[in-house]
């Protein structure tokens, strides 16, 4: 990182192409191995201006910008390029995308414990990761560099953001440029047998959300603690031509090593078994075959689900999660940092969907909706702190409650319901039952 701006000056002026707007540099940021960025003021609104180091700035950047700014952002969470930046005095070019707001922390915050997120806000953080990486792949586009420094969060409630989005290119069409970072690129790549592709994206998603909910890497265990020196020649055959998943059922040579990869040992058996078993088929069967990795959209469900299962422990307070297929074998969860047994709170049954009614519960348009799955923008319910569980009504229509002795009343907007075991609750367009 560079230490001092080489390139722009506080006060100086760049215009934009598009708009044809003035664009003033205000303070600089930091810089990378392209460029250096600053905050900078665009028709009175705070942005952010990367301008490209001289080698950088090439014909073939220019025109992958002027598409970037042409296709828009696949969603919200992406800092994309809004519109390029000229100048008369300064060669080359830069580009303006929205401001990263200060309370975004990067994954890094999390690996190194400066900041310490809540399960729920790490399941929203994946959910949102794989929602917006599948609407960009949608698009034909490839992002080239998931990794820990492109990827931003809040740790208070999960929103996520991605950055450095101008690495951005057409699926299919990388004959150069940014291949990835070690770690995070896809065996083929280490192996130079492959250039990036939304295949090899997916195995970078993966990877990236494997280090968010175990704080540890999915192919690091006791071959890595093996190693004596990792150089180039080791990293290789670690991560290209030798990967082995660290809990792979058919092979325990690679399996965490207690005192080293605690992360991996702790959290693994927090998770339930089908969140285990999409990472096992992306670290084993996507690992031989890129065609067999796990997709966005079953990311996106996976993380959906989990976020729904959280249960909170009736004595000391922390997340756990409820395991449907571990229950129904009939093993009994117990709380990861006290020991004490789970008590499951009331729960609804919405079609397949089963959400934990813990205080503060909230169902959205996503779980009440067929046709806006995956819509989290407002709550329609949410389960409210008093000593008897109830769930109040925040949409815009009344419900019809149907009781478990038949009895059927109305909840109408602000209206609660209380939750009894076998009332039914039905949301207008579908149907959900309590159990306790």
């Amino acid at each position: 990182m560079a230490k001092n701006p080489v390139i722009l000056q506080s006060g100086q002026s760049v215009r934009t192409q598009q708009a044809d707007a003035v664009c003033a540099v205000e303070q600089y940021l930091g810089g990378g191995g392209q460029g250096e960025v600053y905050r900078a003021s665009l028709a009175g609104h705070a942005v952010a201006l990367k301008w490209y180091y001289p080698a950088q700035a090439t014909p073939e950047q220019f025109a992958a910008l002027q598409t970037l700014v042409q296709k828009g952002a696949p969603t919200a969470a992406f800092l994309w390029p809004i519109d390029i930046a000229i100048s008369p005095v300064v060669p080359g070019f830069g580009y303006v995308m929205p401001l990263r707001a200060p309370r975004y922390h990067g994954i890094v915050d999390l690996m190194k414990r400066r900041v310490e997120p809540s399960f729920r806000a790490l399941t929203t953080a994946g959910l949102g990761l794989a929602h917006s990486f599948l609407m960009l792949h949608a698009q034909g586009l490839c992002y080239r560099d998931i990794s820990f420094g492109n990827v931003f969060f809040d740790p208070q409630d999960g929103d996520v953001l991605i950055c450095d989005n101008d690495n951005v290119s057409i699926d299919g069409a990388a004959h150069g440029g940014v291949l990835g970072t070690p770690r995070f690129m896809a065996p083929e790549i280490v192996r130079g047998d492959a250039l990036p592709s939304t295949q090899t994206d997916l195995w970078s998603l993966a990877v990236l959300l494997f280090y968010m909910l175990l704080v540890h890497h999915p192919l690091e265990g006791k071959r890595e603690a093996d190693i004596h020196a990792l150089d180039l020649r080791a990293m290789n055959r670690l991560y290209g031509t030798q990967p082995v998943f660290i809990y792979d059922a058919d092979d325990d040579s690679n399996r965490p090593v207690p005192g080293l990869h605690d992360n991996a040992i702790v959290f693994w058996k927090l998770y339930p078994r089908f969140l285990r078993e999409l990472f096992s088929r992306a670290f084993t069967a996507g690992t031989r075959d890129p065609q067999e990795r796990v997709r966005e959209s079953e990311w996106r469900a996976a993380l959906a689900r989990l976020r729904d299962a959280i249960v909170l422990c009736k004595r000391c307070g922390v997340e756990n999660f409820y395991d449907a297929e571990a229950v129904r074998a009939g093993a009994h969860t117990r709380c990861w940092s006290c020991g004490t047994e789970v008590v499951l709170p009331p729960r609804i049954r919405i079609g397949r969907q089963v959400v934990m009614l813990n205080p503060g519960s909230q169902l959205f348009p996503h779980h009440v909706d067929e046709q806006q799955m995956y819509n989290f923008s407002m709550p329609v319910a949410a389960v409210g702190a008093q000593k008897q569980p109830a769930l109040k009504n925040l949409s815009a229509i009344k419900w019809t409650v149907s009781q478990a002795d038949g009895k059927r009343t109305e909840t109408k907007p602000g209206q609660s319901v209380l939750l009894k075991n076998g009332t039914k609750i039905s949301f207008g367009k579908c149907e959900g039952e309590i159990r306790i």
